[in-house]
């Protein structure tokens, strides 16, 4: 009971497996395609298992659809069949050589495994990472598999989409197109933690990532604790210090001994960062994201940005109003949480956007052109899909608001130096959603309703006027915050939020008891442990009532705040248990904080803080 229960709070890491499978198929993959296992041998003799789709029909030749995953190629055995194979369905009736493979310790694969495995830039005789692994498999493909066309292409979601950004550096001739999608680019900024700060709410999943198994296996060799609430909230406020969680996860989970022993932007962390390789590519690429990807909106950003900056590839980006892996399902109606964005919006990217990208590099020859734009983003508020020939685009201009007096959000800057203040207290910590009752790895409360939080004195709320005019905001965020504190240790959490008019009508997503009418929409937000606010590397305490500087970015956006609406900036130093308490006691490293070193304290931020936003101009 307790696996199956643990499957399914994880379900967030498997759900690109099983992302469009969702409905009773009209296509059967076992009448349209055979399947063959093989176990292909890697340059130091490792054996990674292997699952090859090609089609029935051997009249012509495909191209191969490839992904590498750490969470399984099952189903095990050449005559259990998956529902549904390929990026998306289109893809899959059409016909291509899909291939899945497990990547080295993991699963059925021989090896041990590496989270985040390092890449080796200049490989000698039999050193192996996961850009030679991919290598080797492509060329075992194009000489082993019937009628391929001698064209690769690779995707992947969520950690099979780091997979597919680490396939660029393999080098491998064949490989003519890759789609990283919610790519992790660094564990220290996607995931597991957002600059610095450590996210307690994947504490459990901790448990997938950790362990070795000793053998090939076709069955999961790792187990989650067994807690004594089924409250995030609730479970981790009584557990109190993340030394106290230690008694779940011992030395045999390498993952949490990594975690504690690396609480700072080291080489370990460094090392596993793929953003910076991500220079001379050559395969085409597609980064796509959502714009409510509660998980990894760094890594797709980055990929797309470094590849953009440091190659002269075909390199494209599609973000649309998803949260992790909503592009590759089949929901009619798109939603996140209580915010419904159209009808369809998934099924478009995979037949207009996904398969047209593929086909053009892997069943044409890749000149010309593909017919997709540069950069394709939902605008999340006017709800509508824009175009653009580079991202951020160009016709923007850089206007900043002032957390001012009275909770003033305004153009200029006060001609005093007052402060806004509030009191942390670690005992009481804001909720990062309405209601304490937490779930595992959440997604909805990044479009969640923000008025339980404005009405905490324990977080700042600073708005504009109504806007007489849509006001559409693009690219990154950048909070320039003046603070202070009583303590010598914070966190700064800062949210940009849609506020609406009391005329919005409810929809079919709209909670019960939630009122779409005043809806606070957040839509971005992203903390700083305030340790890391001069260097991720090298972290300072805060000097108790000196004024100091904090800056924050926030990733890219599209949105429009329409006519009618408010702009609302809202500061807080908990996100419970979204991220872990920071002590607001200076300590060496917080895995290691006992019970006194938490303390509350007050914190000011003063009205020359300003949130800097790229307008784009219509």
């Amino acid at each position: 009971m307790k696996k199956i229960v643990a499957l399914l709070l994880l379900s967030c890491f498997f759900a690109f497996a099983k992302a469009y499978a969702q409905e009773e198929p009209s296509y059967i993959v076992e009448e349209n395609y055979t399947k063959k296992e093989v176990q292909i041998e890697m340059r130091d003799g490792i054996k990674l298992h292997t699952t090859i789709y090609s089609p029935k029909d051997t009249t012509r030749t495909y191209p191969i659809l490839m992904q590498r995953t750490p969470y399984s190629c099952k189903p095990y055995g050449e005559d259990e069949y998956r529902t549904k194979i390929a990026p998306n369905s289109y893809l899959m009736e059409e016909g291509n050589i899909i291939v899945y493979q497990d990547v080295r310790g993991r699963w059925m694969s021989e090896g041990t495994y590496d989270n985040m495995r390092a890449f080796i830039p200049n490989k000698t005789g039999t050193q192996t990472d996961e850009a030679s692994d991919t290598y080797d498999t492509i060329e075992w493909l194009v000489n082993n598999v019937s009628n391929n066309n001698g064209r690769v292409g690779t995707w992947g979601i969520s950690y099979p989409g780091f997979y597919a950004t680490y396939s660029l550096l393999s080098g491998h001739p064949a490989l003519k197109a890759s789609s990283p999608q919610a790519c992790i680019g660094d564990f220290f900024f996607d995931d597991f933690h957002h600059n610095g700060a450590y996210l307690l709410s994947y504490w459990r999943a901790t448990a997938v990532f950790g362990y070795q198994k000793e053998e090939p296996t076709t069955e999961s060799w790792y187990e989650f604790p067994d807690l004594e609430s089924d409250d995030q909230f609730d479970f981790f406020l009584k557990t109190g210090p993340l030394s106290n969680l230690d008694k779940y996860y011992d030395q045999t989970n390498e993952f949490w001994t990594q975690l504690k022993e690396h609480p700072n932007y080291d080489e370990f962390w460094k090392s596993r960062g793929i953003i910076q390789h991500l220079e001379n590519i050559e395969p085409a690429v597609m980064t796509v994201g959502g714009l409510y990807d509660a998980e990894d909106l760094y890594g797709p950003w980055e990929t797309y940005k470094n590849i953009e900056k440091r190659s002269d590839n075909y390199n494209t980006v599609v973000f649309g109003p998803w949260s992790h892996g909503d592009w590759a399902r089949t929901s009619e109606r798109q939603a996140v949480g209580n915010v419904y964005f159209g009808d369809n919006i998934s099924d478009y990217f995979q037949k207009d956007i996904e398969t047209k990208f593929f086909n053009h590099f892997l069943k044409g020859d890749g000149a010309g052109e593909t017919g997709l734009p540069e950069a394709h983003v939902f605008d999340s508020g006017s709800k509508e899909w824009m175009s653009f020939d580079q991202w951020p685009p160009k016709a923007t201009m850089n206007v900043s608001f002032f957390l001012g007096d009275h909770n003033a959000l305004t153009g200029s800057a006060s001609t005093k130096n007052g402060a806004e203040t509030f009191v942390s207290d670690p005992a009481n910590p804001v909720p990062y959603a309405e209601g304490k009752k937490m779930v595992f790895t959440p997604r909805k409360y990044m479009s969640d309703d923000q008025r339980f939080a404005a009405k905490r004195d324990d977080v700042l709320v600073y708005e504009t006027p109504v806007l007489e005019d849509d006001l559409t905001i693009v690219g990154d965020i950048m909070a320039k915050l003046k603070v202070a504190t009583t303590g010598t240790a914070a966190d700064w959490i800062v949210k940009v939020i849609d506020v609406y008019p009391d005329d919005v009508e409810n929809t079919i997503e709209t909670e019960e008891g939630m009122e779409m009418a005043g809806y606070h929409q957040m839509v971005r937000s992203e903390v700083m442990r305030g340790r890391f606010r001069r260097s991720f590397s090298k972290p300072q305490p805060f000097e108790p009532e000196k004024q100091d500087e904090v800056f924050i970015k926030l990733q890219d956006v599209l949105h429009t705040f329409k006519k009618g609406h408010k702009l609302q900036i809202q500061v807080q130093s908990t996100w419970f248990p979204l991220i872990d308490l920071n002590p607001q006691t200076y300590v060496d490293t917080i895995f290691k904080a006992k019970e006194e070193d938490f303390t509350k304290e007050t914190h000011s931020v003063f009205h020359q803080s300003k949130i800097e936003l790229n307008v784009l101009r219509k």
